[in-house]
């Protein structure tokens, strides 16, 4: 995409015909969006045209962000590719992971009571039934535990040196 010039060039170095936009996009909360279109005499010839459009009229048509969004995203993948950024997400994927267990496993999306409060106690009680379930699987307290690697949210603590909460197993010892 050559912003300048108004013009893209395919893999097999076809250059675009036209240019068109920016357009506002059916959303209101999406970006507007710059078409660029080939002609039929550039496709049809081509010996990639099948791999590239399967419109009837065989022209190839190719949207994309404004080039101030284009560089962002650019900007915002190459910071997603550093450890800095994977660090700091891994706190939130294992949140992401909670909510959607709670919501595909458990049916937390359609309550099966009307009213905040009836709502809110099938929440404390989903959860309850949930950490129950999760402690079922580990080892009676009596046996030696082996230790685990740091959850991403003990990591988080430990870097911003906030002392951890003692487990509730240590509690009454």
């Amino acid at each position: 995409m050559d912003y300048d010039r108004q013009q893209v060039t395919c893999p097999q170095g076809q250059v675009s015909a036209g240019w068109h936009g920016p357009y506002p996009t059916s959303s209101p909360t999406a970006a507007p969006l710059i078409v660029a279109r080939f002609t039929k005499s550039q496709c049809r010839p081509c010996p990639a045209h099948t791999q590239c459009t399967s419109t009837a009229d065989s022209a190839r048509t190719v949207g994309f962000p404004p080039k101030e969004l284009h560089d962002l995203q650019l900007r915002v993948l190459a910071e997603q590719q550093t450890p800095e950024w994977k660090t700091r997400y891994a706190v939130r994927s294992g949140v992401e992971g909670t909510v959607n267990e709670f919501a595909h496993g458990h049916g937390i999306r359609r309550c099966r009571y009307r009213g905040q409060e009836k709502a809110h106690i099938q929440h404390v009680l989903t959860a309850i039934a949930v950490n129950i379930e999760r402690l079922s699987g580990l080892p009676p307290a009596e046996e030696t535990l082996t230790s685990r690697r740091p959850t991403a949210f003990q990591h988080y603590l430990d870097q911003r040196e906030i002392p951890r909460p003692k487990s509730w197993r240590t509690l009454g010892t």
